[in-house]
């Protein structure tokens, strides 16, 4: 992983249990967490089946985590080093464009984590929270991003974190809440999530005239883009394609738009809603 500033804006909650969270059986809380999981980029189905998937149980004290772990500290300065990078990066570009940028915090968990979009767990995949400006990312992700999804490396890795800013970036400019507003439909979704990939692709120009960014990183985070692509998963999962049904685009579409930003280091060239 890319080696600069560490971030301090890291909540380290591996470790603890997220299970033991008190959850009703669905009505209105359950619209409105699904409402919120589609706008976080979560997949609903996975929050569906998680709160419809036991009884109610009661709340009790989360476990904490054995400190000292050589791996999991290795594990946060790597996560603290990209967040770092995208701090002191898109506090400049915020600079140009006379805004003040807020970083985000960053939570690091296990297995599953409440958060204010409602609880998720690690089927989910990292997300980001408009309700509280947090990033969350559970680590053994990246080892799924590298086995199932054939997209191994650390810049992949860095991306991967870069695109959740980019959702971060989309909350404080209120992109976020426009498309909120306009009904969040699948095509508003992917629009969402090609211009977090493009702003993704921002910080990574600046990265690479920082000297943070090596030989072959880049493509390294074109295939981790390619790889979870709508197109990609379905043809995985399924065997077949359904464009309909997208809500991150596809594979082609997450590659140009990263690409775009990484060539032009401009975030007006962003703009996936075209007005």
């Amino acid at each position: 992983m890319l080696r600069g500033r560490e971030s301090t804006n890291i909540e380290d909650r591996r470790g603890m249990s997220g299970r033991n969270i008190a959850l009703g059986g669905g009505g209105l809380g359950t619209i409105v967490i699904l409402l919120i999981a589609l706008l976080c980029g979560a997949d609903p189905q996975t929050l569906l089946d998680q709160l419809q998937g036991g009884a109610p149980q009661t709340a009790s004290q989360p476990q904490q985590q054995q400190q000292g772990n050589p791996q999991t500290d290795e594990q946060r300065r790597d996560v603290a080093s990209v967040l770092g990078s995208t701090e002191d990066i898109w506090r400049e570009q915020f600079r140009r464009i006379g805004r003040q940028y807020q970083d985000p915090k960053l939570v690091m968990f296990t297995n599953q984590v409440q958060s204010a979009c409602g609880i998720a767990g690690s089927s989910t995949g990292p997300f980001y929270c408009p309700g509280d400006n947090k990033l969350y990312l559970d680590y053994s992700f990246f080892n799924e991003l590298s086995r199932e999804f054939k997209a191994p490396g650390d810049f992949a890795q860095a991306y991967v974190i870069a695109h959740e800013v980019g959702h971060h970036i989309q909350n404080l400019l209120g992109t976020m809440e426009q498309v909120q507003r306009a009904g969040n439909t699948n095509s508003d979704s992917v629009k969402l999530e090609l211009q977090a990939d493009c702003y993704a692709g921002v910080w990574a120009h600046y990265a690479n005239q920082q000297g943070l960014v090596e030989a072959g990183d880049a493509e390294e985070a074109i295939r981790a883009a390619s790889a979870v692509g709508d197109d990609s998963i379905q043809k995985r999962a399924q065997g077949y394609v359904v464009p309909e049904s997208f809500t991150h685009g596809s594979s082609q579409q997450r590659v140009q738009w990263f690409q775009r930003g990484y060539q032009a280091g401009d975030m007006r060239q962003c703009n996936t809603f075209g007005r």
